[in-house]
Order: structure tokens, then C-alpha cells, then sequence
């Protein structure tokens, strides 16, 4: 394992980053913007991750949270909770903001329709989309002007995430406690 790669600071679970460092050697990595210091590299927009002859392009889809990164591999994008298999990422709290999250989308839209989708999670365990899929069967996005996009995302009234009191300060340290944080912060 080379490097533990992050989308954004999670809200409903806890990372293992942290932990997979400490195993492993791994690198951990998330979008500048996340808040999370305590990664080893602050990723901006077309910025590169590599390992061996392979690499990742870092592209900043901002609108879910203001940090969040979708990861561009081949013909494969990790995109995390930016767009999600028949969905997206809400945009009610941590900063989020509907219309960024509109215009991240369209980045990724505008990505040949065959580029495949592994999204951060998906709540009918499906695991994998396309670009093409997605313009024909999301409908959070399909027909959507801007403006009508941010009033859907306006409406959604979704419950605050059970976690986001322990997890978002915890993934802001990569997943360690506060203690061992402080530690190593020192």
C-alpha cells in the first residue's frame, strides 16, 4: 500500500488512514481544502499521485463539502460522495454548497461517457456506474438547470448524520484519537 487516499473528511464514519499509515508506510493524501493537516499531501486540483508507472490525477469537486476530490485513474473515477450511483452528495452541512457541487458534477460529465464511476458508497449496493449511466439514470442531475439543482438540494430536509460529532473531528486527524493526535502533533 502506497498511499491511503481520501475524498473528503467523512461525516458518518471514521477513516482508518491513520491506521493503515501505521501498518503499512502508506502515504495518506486528501483535498487542501479538507482541513485535515495531519495528511501528507494537500492535494489541489490536477495535482498527481504516482506509484510505480501508474498515476492519479486529483480533480476538486467542491459542493459536497468545500474539500472534497474525486480521483482520476485510467478510465476510472473514485469520486467519493461528489456523485454517487443514482445520486449525490448532500450539501446541507460541513460548507456544502449546491451550486459548487452542480459545477463539480458537470466536470465530471463532460468525461467520456464510457469512464467508469466507483463512488464512495451506495446505498443499494451497486458498486460501480458509468458516465453514461449517470446522464441517463441519475436524477438528482438529469435535466437539472443550476438553479433547479440547488432548489432540489434545498429540499432534501435529510437527517443530520448519527456520527458527525465524533467522526468529522476524528477525520480531520486522519482518523486518530485526540489524544494520540496531540502527540504527535507536539
Amino acid at each position: 500500500l502506497i498511499w491511503a487516499v481520501e475524498t473528503h473528511a467523512h461525516a458518518d464514519h471514521v477513516t482508518g488512514a491513520a491506521g493503515m499509515r501505521e501498518v503499512t508506510g502508506a502515504r495518506t493524501a486528501t483535498g487542501e481544502l479538507t482541513g485535515a493537516i495531519c495528511a501528507d499531501r494537500q492535494l489541489r486540483d490536477g495535482d498527481v499521485l504516482a506509484f510505480g508507472n501508474e498515476l492519479i490525477r486529483a480533480i476538486a469537486t467542491p459542493g459536497h463539502t468545500p474539500g472534497c476530490v474525486t480521483y482520476h485513474w485510467r478510465d476510472r473515477l473514485f469520486t467519493g460522495d461528489t456523485l454517487l450511483i443514482g445520486g449525490c452528495g448532500r450539501t446541507d452541512f460541513q460548507g456544502g454548497d449546491a451550486g459548487a457541487l452542480f459545477d463539480s458534477i458537470g466536470r465530471l460529465l463532460a468525461l467520456p461517457d464510457e469512464t467508469l464511476i466507483y463512488p464512495g458508497h451506495d446505498y443499494k449496493n451497486m458498486r460501480v456506474s458509468s458516465i453514461g449511466q449517470e446522464k441517463l439514470s441519475n436524477e438528482r442531475i438529469r435535466d437539472q438547470t443550476r438553479d433547479s439543482f440547488i432548489e432540489l438540494m434545498n429540499q432534501l430536509n435529510l437527517p443530520r448524520p448519527r456520527l458527525i460529532d465524533e467522526a468529522l473531528p476524528a477525520n480531520l486527524r486522519c482518523g486518530r484519537s485526540e489524544e494520540i493526535f496531540d502527540i504527535h502533533a507536539a
